[in-house]
């Protein structure tokens, strides 16, 4: 049985702990509530996906910052999926995705690990807090971004000041941005890939900017994010193997496609090659799957029909099963 750890301190040796060894400091995952005041606390999700460990770079620097000196404002931590941290992986086996559990879930509701959420997020809420980040990483290359679900001034002030685009996303529900929307200022901050001192480094800045702040009303200098909002989402079908094979449906992937995430592409476009009809399904805001109007296959090859904007496209195969190919985005005025 998975159950949530309190703590009112920062764990000995946390600071100095890689994720992949997080399992000898925590027992799985643990919020950590620190500060003292009547100010509204900031709070702070990191390692809902294992393998994504810019977040808690970014924790510990800025723990490492205020080591010896007050936060300027209460800073609620929550450590999400240590065991799958420990191998290095977005979720184990048989574990639902942490970032899909949150309230709202339509999937493994009643699982450990949503209640486990539930439970963070009824704290967060009754202590009223001034803003909730989740960071994340991608797998693909993508520039920094934030993910937002509603388009109020404080939410696309908050993204703009960490980087000059945002995506506007109201699908899957049960993700801890969207759990919080509508009720605190929420944002996801997506840092680039992992194991990158500098995405922890753009992380940390952020939460050090935003600890300071007397309110979310507006960006520094008037700054704005580029918006894009989310069409559709791309799924290889489960019958098809990614990679050629010689038994049953395949598509092998451009192993440069990740070059490609937030870049304006052609009809014609080329995603890979493929022995199936159609390889992908491509669901959109309705959940009806449009893949035949995004995508073609001629002549073995699957292209794009139509200008598109893809994002956080990856090729690595275990989270393109777990997740999805990519999403197709449009930019909004």
């Amino acid at each position: 049985m998975t159950s949530l750890t309190i703590l009112d301190r920062v764990p000995e040796g946390l600071l100095d702990t890689a994720a992949r060894d997080l399992g000898k400091v925590l027992d799985g995952p643990t919020l950590i509530e620190l500060g003292a005041g009547d100010r509204a606390p900031l709070f702070v999700s990191v390692l809902l996906h294992g393998n994504e460990d810019s977040g808690l770079g970014a924790i510990q620097r800025v723990l490492r910052t205020y080591a010896d000196k007050p936060l300027p404002r209460p800073l609620m931590i929550l450590i999400g999926n240590v065991a799958a941290a420990s191998k290095g992986l977005r979720r184990l086996d048989g574990q639902p995705d942490f970032n899909r559990v949150w309230p709202g879930c339509e999937e493994d509701e009643d699982s450990d690990e949503a209640r486990i959420m539930a439970d963070v997020h009824r704290k967060v809420i009754a202590r009223r807090a001034f803003a909730a980040i989740d960071i994340h990483n991608n797998t693909g290359r993508n520039p920094h971004y934030a993910v937002v679900c509603v388009r109020e001034p404080e939410v696309m002030a908050l993204a703009a000041r960490f980087a000059p685009r945002a995506v506007l996303f109201r699908g899957l529900p049960g993700t801890q941005t969207s759990s919080f929307s509508g009720l605190i200022p929420a944002i996801t901050i997506e840092c680039g890939q992992p194991g990158c001192a500098a995405n922890a480094a753009a992380a940390a800045d952020l939460l050090h900017n935003v600890l300071v702040l007397d309110d979310l009303a507006t960006a520094p200098g008037g700054a704005r994010s580029a918006l894009y909002h989310t069409l559709a989402r791309v799924r290889v079908k489960p019958e098809v193997a990614i990679g050629v094979h010689s038994n049953g449906a395949w598509l092998a992937l451009e192993p440069e496609l990740d070059r490609h995430n937030f870049s304006h592409v052609e009809p014609g476009f080329r995603f890979g090659s493929t022995n199936h009809p159609m390889p992908v399904e491509v669901v959109d805001e309705q959940g009806q799957d449009v893949a035949h109007d995004y995508f073609v296959v001629e002549d073995g090859e699957l292209r794009v029909r139509q200008d598109v904007i893809p994002a956080m496209l990856t090729v690595d195969e275990r989270i393109i099963r777990q997740d999805c190919l990519c999403y197709i985005m449009e930019e909004l005025p």
